[in-house]
Formats: C-alpha cells, structure tokens, sequence
C-alpha cells in the first residue's frame, strides 16, 4: 500500500494550489478522526490516505473529475481499492456534461467520504465569516444558519451533503455536528502544516 509520505508528494505532483493542497489535508484529518469515532482505528491511515488522494485530478482537470483521477493513482502505485474508494466519492455526479460516475460508496469509509467532502468546503467557508476565522469556536446554531442560506458558499452542494447522511443512515444535525467537530480538532494540525 502506498504510504501517506509517498501519496502527499503524489498530491502535490498534480496540485499546487494552496487551496487545494489545504482540502486535501482537511479531508485527510477529517477522514482519519471519523475512522476513529467509528471504531476503525486500525484503518486511520487507511482512511486518510483516501481522503487525502481524493481530489488528486480536480486542479488541472476539472471537467474530468474521478475519470482521470484512475490513472493518476495507478501511474503513483496506488492500489485498485483505494482508487475505487477515491471515485466513489463523485457517485451520481455529471462530469464532462455526460458521463455520471456510477462507482457507488460501499464501505462505511467511502460513505463518509462522500459525506464530507462538500461540507468540508462550507464549513470552512463559514469559519472565514466569523472574526476567528477558526472552526474552534464555531457553534452547530452558526453552521446550520449558513447551511441553510442559499446563496453562501453556492458551490458545496446541499443535495451531495444531505445523500451522503443518507447514505450513512444520519440525520442531517449529527453529520454537521461531527464533522464540525473533526475540523476543529484537526485546525492547528493543518495550518502548521499549511505554514
């Protein structure tokens, strides 16, 4: 399996923006504090891996997301099952204005994934709103008043967020809920290493 050293520099070879490089490393420390909530603790880097591979096409080919992401991660070493687990995370999702991606979340890790992704993307974008900047001391009361705006953050998609607490069998609150808390405990982890 590839390590996580070996699948950041892999990252990087397709992705300089910061931005990017910073979603990436949210959605690893996210994906890695959901392994442990859920019991998959032997699975942590596993898990981390996956989320911080999963955008691994989306800077330079964004029309083509998840179908060049395949032979990326196959050029890098990667094994079949984490790029399986890579694209399920685009299920249902039009690219190229006419392929879906029909590679479904199986595991409670790809459902995850899929979960927290976009939302990932709002959360962050309503911590830049508060004079922290910060989601340490962001209140769920905050987060679900900016969820249901619809016109923040317009590029997270609601309707991806709200299929992936479906797929998990969640309510709404409790995937916000958690993965507020995941981003908060993995903040200064990231902008360290963002620095």
């Amino acid at each position: 399996m590839i390590t996580r050293d070996e699948a950041f520099v892999l990252l990087k070879r397709y992705n300089k923006e910061p931005f990017h490089i910073q979603h990436a490393l949210t959605v690893e420390a996210v994906m890695k504090w959901y392994a442990d909530k859920l019991g998959y603790s032997a699975e942590a880097e596993h898990w981390g891996i996956v989320g911080l591979l999963h955008d691994i096409d989306f800077e330079l080919y964004p029309d083509e997301h998840c179908l060049i992401a395949p032979e990326l991660l196959r050029e890098g070493g990667v094994d079949e099952d984490i790029i399986h687990s890579v694209c399920s995370h685009a299920s249902g999702i039009t690219v190229c204005n006419c392929t879906t991606i029909d590679i479904e979340p199986v595991h409670e890790m790809e459902k995850v994934l899929f979960a927290v992704d976009e939302l990932t993307g709002l959360i962050w974008a309503a911590a830049l709103m508060r004079p922290s900047k910060s989601t340490k001391d962001m209140e769920l009361k905050f987060l679900k008043k900016k969820y249901k705006s619809k016109g923040f953050a317009a590029g997270c998609s609601r309707e991806v967020i709200e299929r992936g607490a479906a797929l998990l069998g969640w309510e709404l609150d409790r995937l916000l809920e958690l993965t507020l808390q995941a981003m908060a405990a993995s903040e200064d982890t990231i902008n360290a290493a963002m620095n």
